[in-house]
């Protein structure tokens, strides 16, 4: 398999698929397309006619878009458990990843994931208070109902934490308000092997995305 990626520092969405094509233990080979790059366009629809990453190849099948990636991976590879086991978690699994792609604009847009910023307030501090509420209540509703299971979402470390991992890094970077079940989540996913890989890999690029620079 090949995944097709933007720079780690701030590509959220290439980070959802990584960490979910890692889980399955599966190998693939990396492939960087760098962002904001005069040669980017071209270069990404090779791979897909969306032109966006990133964009999972198997063989001749090809997935674009991170929430169907994470889909099509956990049909290939079952046996990873990316979705609960039980079917009422999974459901809700499913329901807050969809919730996150379709929605949450005002922390998306105004709130870039920037792994190499130091933490500090947005100097501007657009209002995303309505989407830093709802996200905090997904992840103390999260925990309250599976956290005897585990650090993460839904006990062990799946699709919804691959999804949510890039919003953790969010409300660090942005030091967003936390809860201690939150913050406690936050960390937690801040301390996976997989996600400090790619923290590591991020902090060794030196390409700059202007756009998610904010001071």
């Amino acid at each position: 398999m090949k995944l097709v990626i933007g720079n780690k520092t701030y590509s959220s969405w290439s980070l959802r698929a990584w960490l979910a094509a890692r889980l399955t233990g599966a190998p693939f080979e990396e492939v960087l397309v760098l962002l904001d790059t005069p040669e980017f366009p071209e270069k990404v629809r090779e791979a897909s006619p969306a032109g966006r990453v990133p964009v999972l190849i198997d063989g001749d099948i090809t997935v674009w878009d991170s929430l169907a990636i994470i889909e099509y991976l956990a049909e290939r590879f079952p046996e990873a458990g990316l979705w609960p086991a039980d079917r009422a978690a999974r459901a809700h699994a499913r329901s807050i990843c969809a919730e996150f792609h379709s929605g949450f604009f005002d922390l998306r847009g105004n709130y870039p994931m920037n792994l190499r910023r130091s933490p500090a307030p947005h100097p501007r501090a657009p209002d995303a208070s309505k989407d830093i509420a709802r996200i905090r209540e997904i992840w103390r509703g999260c925990r309250a109902a599976h956290g005897a299971r585990g650090a993460y979402l839904f006990g062990a470390f799946s699709a919804a934490d691959c999804f949510y991992a890039p919003v953790v890094s969010r409300f660090l970077t942005y030091r967003l308000p936390l809860g201690d079940v939150e913050r406690a989540y936050a960390e937690a996913v801040m301390a996976h092997p997989l996600m400090r890989q790619w923290c590591e890999d991020a902090a060794g690029e030196s390409w700059v995305v202007t756009a998610d620079e904010v001071s």
